[in-house]
């Protein structure tokens, strides 16, 4: 699997895509704002687009691809490939191919004030519904509005704060935003307290998971509400009934790993407010221990489960869901280097786990680039389908984290040699990281969610 923004074929539809908006809108200016799944999410800056002009932006894409006039590359400038479109110029931050009649095969979907531009199974008809990002549109909308308030568009505008010594104030108020959001979940939990059991919290690699898990323990302590953790871990199967992928490799992702049948057991009694004694596993031996631990869920409590199958329904079996509170989170939506070129959270996320894996877990650069594609497997199988299901989002993003994370991210990744084979993606991320200016991050606070990388 390859992401988006690395896949040539669908670069060049992004390149068409400009070029198209740019003839049929000549005033207005396109945006790219957020991956969803297999697409990208697009509108107007300041505009709304109507379903109309949406089928119109698709049968103009459609006649140039057809027409086939190849693009040509003009060289690079300033960390952008620069191409001819038409004799209109576009620059981009990943390359395309030249030739548009190789572009992957897509559609565009009418969304919210845009469009979504799908690169999934397009030919699977009309039968099956597509599902609207409709709670990843309304959190990544709240965070539009919020950098709008502060004077936030694009990366320029963080490096201004922090190049006219205003980076105190930057940090100040991405954290006050965190704060305030967490505190808002911890409130949304707490109204519901008479029928909520258990809180359920999922995300993918590098979110942020463990530092916003604690903080909000932390603001429902505040409302005399205490969290009572039940870790997944204890719940794997003996390594001999665990099952293999199609590599004949144990796959310890997929929900059948876990002991389904005793672990929907130990919910539904927990959440009948009765004890259970928890299993212990031994990861050397990888089998499950005689050891046991207590426990049990009282009236002021709310068992709290946090990992990657969370979100699926199949993990709690027939609780009651007006008995669960979900929460999704990730870095939901990073700053553009300008309106078209979007910097993709997947690559904030891998720069996050690069930085902190390098810093406390012996894990060289290499070797978690390595890891990176099977991550992102399991990822779309396992966590993004479940995502609108979610009672809430947070979004982890904080607006100076690539500045903060810069230097740390290339020291790591300058020990990557030439002969790597993760050469091309050692010099991708570090052209991204050219963009932002580094920041003193001495006064970031101690919890916050980036000192889980930068320590």
């Amino acid at each position: 699997m390859r992401e988006t923004h690395l896949r040539q074929g669908r670069q060049t539809v992004k390149l068409g895509l400009i070029k198209v908006v740019h003839d049929l809108f000549p005033e207005e200016k396109l945006k790219t704002s957020y991956s969803i799944l297999e697409g990208v999410f697009c509108n107007l800056d300041g505009s709304v687009l109507s379903t109309r002009e949406v089928r119109q932006i698709r049968e103009r894409l459609l006649e140039w691809v057809e027409r086939d006039e190849p693009v040509q590359l003009l060289g690079r400038e300033h960390g952008l490939y620069v191409y001819d479109v038409e004799g209109y110029e576009v620059r981009a931050l990943y390359p395309a191919l030249t030739r548009p009649s190789e572009v992957e095969p897509f559609t565009l979907i009418p969304f919210s004030d845009g469009f979504i531009v799908d690169f999934g199974d397009i030919n699977k008809g009309d039968s099956v519904p597509v599902i609207p990002p409709v709670k990843l549109q309304a959190t990544y909308d709240e965070n539009h509005r919020w950098l709008d308030r502060v004077g936030i568009e694009v990366v320029a505008d963080v490096n201004a704060f922090i190049q006219s010594g205003r980076h105190l104030e930057l940090i100040a108020i991405a954290e006050a935003l965190h704060e305030k959001k967490i505190s808002g979940i911890a409130d949304s939990i707490l109204a519901q307290q008479r029928a909520l059991r258990v809180l359920l919290i999922a995300g993918p690699s590098s979110s942020g998971k463990t530092s916003f898990q604690r903080r909000l323990n932390t603001q429902l302590f505040v409302n005399g509400f205490k969290p009572v953790p039940l870790s997944l871990d204890n719940y794997f199967l003996d390594r001999d009934q665990t099952p293999k992928d199609s590599d004949g490799k144990l796959d310890f992702d997929v929900l059948q790993a876990l002991d389904l049948p005793l672990l929907q057991a130990h919910i539904r009694q927990l959440v009948e407010g009765e004890p259970v004694e928890v299993p212990s596993f031994d990861f050397v031996t990888g089998r499950r221990t005689d050891a046991h631990t207590a426990l049990q869920v009282g009236p002021r409590e709310v068992l709290v489960i946090e990992g990657i199958h969370a979100l699926n329904p199949e993990l709690v079996g027939d609780v009651n869901r007006n008995q669960l509170f979900k929460i999704y989170i990730s870095a939901l939506s990073g700053l553009n280097i300008d309106l078209v070129n979007r910097v993709p959270t997947t690559e904030i996320r891998l720069i996050r786990r690069l930085v902190r894996d390098d810093r406390t877990r012996g894990i060289s650069p290499e070797q978690t680039l390595g890891q990176w594609a099977g991550v992102r497997r399991g990822e779309y199988e396992y966590i993004f389908r479940f995502q609108e299901d979610a009672d809430v989002m947070f979004n982890t993003s904080m607006v100076y984290e690539l500045n903060a994370l810069r230097p740390a991210a290339e020291a790591a990744l300058g020990r990557i040699g030439d002969d790597s084979q993760f050469r091309e993606t050692r010099d991708r991320l570090l052209n991204l990281l050219t963009f932002f200016e580094p920041i003193d991050t001495a006064k970031v606070p101690f919890n916050s969610l980036i000192r889980e990388f930068i320590g």
